[in-house]
């Protein structure tokens, strides 16, 4: 009997040990700073550092001698084997599927634009055969194991990151504020402007790190001398400085030259100098390739770990082949079916990112801490499950108005 519990925890390693999430537990700090500002930078502007902060580094190794290497294992402390797991990952699916639906989008339609500014004159080309061309790089990098191997092209995500930004509000200042500037609304009825909560959508899913936090955590060595808090701290310090670096100025400093006829897209309304913009757009893609792979690590890990231990596939090369191909084809498929993703995807995340986000932490935080009532931890955690809730009321209402509103021009395949 002992002897068949050695060789099954034996065979246990070596499947963690393959698995993307626990294979890799030698990262230093600032591997998690790339793949912070790589999953934080390039959604929108600021958020609440707060929720991350509670979910992540303080919960990480809560309990003395068990790490919480993924989302879905915290859920199932926090409230139950069975209803953690159905709580938490639906949730964090539709999550990390939509957004890398909507860096497909993004990734496509920044090659289109880098296309337009250097070669004006060419015959246009499909949005959909943009998005295919960057796609297949994805076809390839989706096959790097874990996220140690992936800091490479994290590494180049958020040093990109940092120089599109700085692009964006150097050639704002250098454009100047506009003649005709003005600072009312974009919306022109009253109804808009009630309705226009795709704003709140913009700023509220600008900071996107909270869905991978914890398996970038499981990344780094721990033990109970020097816990895994520790760097991790350092790594999310680093990353808050670079996303206020990148978009404060970009925000202010737009808004100040170009008021209302901005466009959603700052490097649009921006055109000259030619050769800034158009390496600009290039950089984008560089950096939504890099948050493209952040995102599905978590995915292909309870995808892995599914076949693995439940079906009983062998843990090999050609399983991840065809598992990962077949997400990758799938997020293509609906991007080029949907190019117009962004208002659906604002109606999805208003349903699933307001509660990973900004409340289901906190909710998770009372269940296990207990703070002592009206502490001030107590008063923090319901502020944000109340913001949360209504974010998570309002947002789906003013997108599923904006898909009402685009319906008549929504083209498949466009």
């Amino acid at each position: 009997m002992g002897h068949d519990q050695q060789e099954k925890d034996v065979r246990e390693r070596a499947i963690d040990d393959w698995l993307p999430i626990t294979s890799s537990r030698n990262a230093k700090w600032w591997y998690s700073a790339f793949h912070n500002v790589t999953t934080m930078v390039g959604a929108g502007v600021i958020s609440l550092p707060y929720a991350m902060a509670e979910l992540g580094w303080y919960m990480h190794e809560m309990v003395p001698g068990k790490q919480f290497d993924r989302y879905h294992e915290l859920g199932q402390h926090a409230f139950g084997e069975k209803l953690g797991l159905w709580i938490v990952v639906p949730q964090q699916v539709i999550v990390e599927v939509g957004v890398d639906i909507a860096y497909m989008i993004t990734g496509g339609k920044s090659l289109q634009k880098f296309h337009n500014t250097v070669c004006p004159n060419c015959k246009p080309i499909r949005t959909t055969y943009f998005i295919m061309i960057f796609a297949s790089c994805h076809f390839l990098l989706s096959h790097l194991p874990n996220f140690n191997s992936i800091t490479g092209v994290s590494f180049a995500a958020s040093t990109i990151s940092l120089t599109y930004s700085t692009i964006a509000w150097t050639a704002s200042v250098h454009k100047g504020v506009q003649p005709d500037v003005q600072y009312t609304y974009t919306a022109s009825t009253t109804t808009g402007r009630v309705f226009n909560f795709s704003a709140l959508v913009n700023v509220a899913f600008a900071y996107a790190g909270h869905n991978v936090v914890l398996e970038i955590q499981a990344t780094i060595p721990s033990t109970p001398e020097k816990p895994s808090k520790g760097p991790m701290w350092k790594g999310v310090i680093f990353a808050y400085i670079v996303v206020a670096l990148c978009y404060f100025p970009v925000a202010l400093i737009g808004y100040w030259m170009f008021g209302n006829s901005v466009a959603d897209n700052i490097l649009v309304t921006l055109e000259k100098p030619r050769w800034l913009i158009a390496a600009a757009n290039l950089f984008v893609v560089i950096h939504v390739i890099g948050s493209y792979q952040i995102y599905p690590m978590p995915l292909f890990d309870m995808l892995e770990k599914l076949l693995v231990k439940k079906l009983h596939f062998t843990p090999c090369f050609r399983l991840r082949l065809i598992t990962r191909t077949l997400y990758v084809a799938f997020t293509l498929f609906i991007a080029m079916l949907i190019p117009f993703f962004g208002s659906l995807h604002g109606f999805l995340g208003g349903l699933v990112f307001a509660p990973t986000t900004y409340f289901l932490p906190c909710i998770m935080w009372l269940a296990i801490h207990k703070p002592k009532r009206f502490s001030l931890s107590w008063f923090a955690n319901w502020i944000c499950i109340i913001l949360g809730v209504i974010l998570m009321i309002l947002v789906p209402i003013g997108a599923l108005r904006q898909i009402i509103l685009q319906a008549k021009t929504f083209e498949l395949f466009s």
